[in-house]
């Protein structure tokens, strides 16, 4: 395949375990793009077999981050990817095909495989799953939040068929320490942001994500005990990110 003039943008920190296949996954494009947020292992090594583009730049918040990383593109078009994430080459094509054509929209998403260890969950909500990742330059912005920013665009999206697939997490335990961090950053969001939270909400919310729409609605309990697994945790996110809320209200 020929070069295909798209910029790929990857932040990374202490990926040395994934970055490798990460970039294999993405030699096709014209230019490669490493935001490294201070890594000790051999992350930007690796990476400078495949790039000589890489920057070092401390994350202050994941939103400016990223907004600050695309703005690092020469290409007009920009593949947003994370480290722990591998383009099919089912996607490339498509992705090659569309761009030397005369794309329609000025972002298309993508849909996700997400995996636990090698386990792909099918069910839940988890696939496809589908995220903006492919924009034109300019187009499409983040949210200048810590955890879980919006996208801001005008206009729709197109979609793409071609899958990513994104090995999120180890194994279950992998995966229940990840849901410690995430709920910090959550709680720590609504802090900053004056959100007004309440008990019965956080419980609310919580059930409604496990019980009705993972594991019955979206047929969660298809993907067995790690359906289930996720289902719980995504209710326990709701309640434990209140809890640290609430910390922080009484630390004040």
């Amino acid at each position: 395949m020929d070069k295909v003039p798209v910029s790929v943008v990857i932040i990374t920190r202490n990926e040395e375990r994934n970055i490798d296949d990460c970039l294999k996954s993405v030699e096709w494009a014209s230019e490669i793009i490493i935001v490294d947020d201070g890594s000790s292992d051999r992350t930007k090594d690796i990476a400078g077999k495949f790039t000589d583009k890489i920057f070092s730049r401390r994350m202050e918040n994941e939103g400016k981050h990223r907004n600050w990383a695309y703005s690092q593109a020469s290409n007009s078009w920009i593949l947003s990817l994370d480290a722990d994430e591998r383009v099919t080459p089912e996607l490339a094509a498509e992705i090659s095909e569309l761009i030397n054509a005369n794309p329609v929209f000025k972002a298309y998403t993508i849909p996700r495989r997400n995996h636990i260890g090698p386990y792909w969950l099918r069910y839940g909500g988890e696939y496809p799953a589908a995220q903006t990742r492919l924009f034109k330059k300019g187009e499409f912005v983040y949210e200048e939040a810590e955890v879980h920013p919006r996208a801001l665009m005008e206009g729709d999206c197109g979609h793409l068929k071609g899958d990513m697939i994104h090995y999120s997490h180890d194994d279950i335990s992998d995966y229940v320490r990840s849901l410690n961090g995430h709920t910090t950053l959550e709680a720590k969001k609504w802090y900053l942001s004056g959100r007004k939270m309440t008990l019965f909400h956080a419980v609310w919310r919580g059930l409604d994500r496990c019980f009705y729409r993972r594991l019955f609605k979206k047929q969660g309990y298809k993907d067995g005990v790690y359906g289930l697994t996720v289902a719980v945790f995504s209710g326990l996110y709701q309640i434990v990110s209140y809890a640290k809320f609430r910390e922080m209200r009484s630390n004040e």
